[in-house]
């Protein structure tokens, strides 16, 4: 079964491209939804945040406390290269997990959609990268549409984080141009054709 990377900067469509690929019944492991999910529920990982972030990193009810977590570890790079590098594994062996069972129900192939794909080294255990590209005024068009809380300059600091679109284009094995000019359905359909071999 091959496990196939999908990844894009913010704004680029990532997610609705993926939305296509399940639609014709591939599984998506969705990296965003899964970490936090994980932070949550993970005993091995729960320990290891509160010993690095201590006691408040979860509320009363045991729930994941995101401000607190936000205002320590993501003030601050080394903070948050500690938090990646605790999370970034806990991650990884959920999506170990998940992966052997799409197998043992005879998928030919899934992805793993993740924005930091390239920065996390979480593309090392995949067999291909889909790059989902769209040009930056595009981008933050999307973004502000759908965040109308986040400003033009919210979004060049988070852009600003990420790889360069550039560099994943080089990267990737293949790219989607989701940039409101090309067609995504035959993109789509023509990869999905390719994996399905």
């Amino acid at each position: 079964m091959l496990r196939i990377g999908i990844t894009g900067g913010i704004g680029s469509g990532k997610s609705v491209v993926c939305r296509l690929f399940q639609v014709l019944g591939v599984p998506v492991y969705d990296s965003d939804f899964r970490a936090k999910w994980v932070m949550a529920n993970d005993a091995q990982l729960r320990d290891e945040l509160v010993a690095a972030f201590g006691p408040e990193t979860f509320d009363a009810a045991g729930q994941l406390n995101r401000v607190h977590l936000s205002r320590v570890a993501f003030a601050d790079a080394a903070e948050l290269a500690r938090l990646n590098a605790l999370v970034h594994p806990a991650v990884g062996r959920d999506f170990a997990a998940w992966s052997a069972a799409r197998a043992q129900e005879g998928h030919r192939y899934l992805l793993k959609e993740a924005a930091l794909l390239f920065e996390s080294g979480a593309y090392k255990g995949l067999d291909q990268v889909i790059t989902v590209f769209a040009p930056l005024p595009v981008r933050q068009a999307r973004v502000l549409r759908r965040d109308p809380h986040r400003t033009p300059a919210d979004i060049l600091a988070i852009i600003g984080k990420q790889l360069s679109e550039e560099e994943k284009m080089q990267r990737a094995h293949h790219i989607v141009r989701n940039d409101d000019e090309h067609l995504l359905i035959p993109q789509v359909l023509e990869l999905h054709a390719q994996f399905s071999k």
